[in-house]
């Protein structure tokens, strides 16, 4: 079943083509990476994907619904959560409310009872806090529960940062180079999380990484951007063996394949 599908999706920053043309087809459950040289566009198409930009062109469903001309935090809503290159923690917040901030999309008490404090808002603050701590347990964060953000090692704060975008109740989660700045045994553990959450929470990845060994031995399917479109796309043996490929990364051997 077919989750979200961009169809000749473009997008234009005055006479530069960031992304020209993008095609693509994510079905549910699939773990699938996009890679590409640096300046290839791939963080456009996340940004597009979630409403950061509009797209010049084309047009992007997620459920057989459009969702162009949607704010970012109306397709989280839908379902769509992503983490970023860059960490975006909220540091000075402890570890259990950054968590807590993203349950808050799914609250049922009104502006009224959240200032008054009275009907539902006691009852459901337990219940996001009960929610956060089990989903704290699950990424092996819980025991930093108290601790600010800003204060975790590197890889926790990577792990918080998906706890987080998981507190949204994704269907689909984008994960832009979620092993940047990791060591090899980080890396190794981030492809057992990426793998465990999947079939976990029954959920669909999509994924930029420039560790070749971490998107050969993860994703499933691939796709290829050079200079904003799609030069191949297919099984990891299929695009480590694809000329076009090798020709992109400068004529070389895709690193890590």
């Amino acid at each position: 079943m077919t989750l979200l599908k961009a169809s000749k999706v473009s997008k234009a920053f005055g006479g530069l083509k960031a992304v020209s043309n993008f095609e693509l087809e994510i079905n549910s459950g699939d773990l699938m990476g996009l890679i590409g040289p640096n300046g290839a566009g791939k963080t456009t198409v996340f940004n597009l994907l979630t409403g950061v930009y509009e797209p010049t062109d084309g047009q992007i469903e997620l459920d057989g619904k459009n969702i162009v001309g949607l704010k970012p935090y109306q397709i989280t809503q839908h379902g769509i959560a992503r983490t970023f290159q860059n960490i975006r923690l909220f540091s000075e917040l402890t570890v259990l409310d950054n968590v807590k901030v993203a349950y808050h999309f799914h609250v049922k008490y009104s502006i009224l009872e959240a200032v008054s404090r009275l009907g539902r808002f006691h009852s459901e603050e337990a219940k996001i806090e009960e929610q956060a701590l089990s989903l704290l347990k699950v990424f092996n964060l819980a025991d930093k529960r108290d601790e600010l953000a800003k204060n975790l090692p590197y890889g926790e704060q990577r792990r918080l940062e998906i706890a987080r975008a998981m507190a949204t109740k994704p269907k689909l989660l984008l994960l832009d180079e979620p092993a940047a700045g990791m060591n090899p045994q980080e890396t190794q553990e981030l492809m057992k999380m990426i793998r465990w959450i999947r079939k976990e929470f029954n959920l669909t990845v999509l994924l930029i990484e420039h560790d070749m060994s971490l998107v050969m031995g993860v994703c499933e399917r691939i796709l290829v951007l050079d200079y904003g479109s799609v030069i191949a796309r297919g099984t990891p043996t299929e695009i480590r063996n694809n000329p076009k490929v090798i020709e992109a990364y400068l004529g070389e051997e895709v690193p890590g394949c």
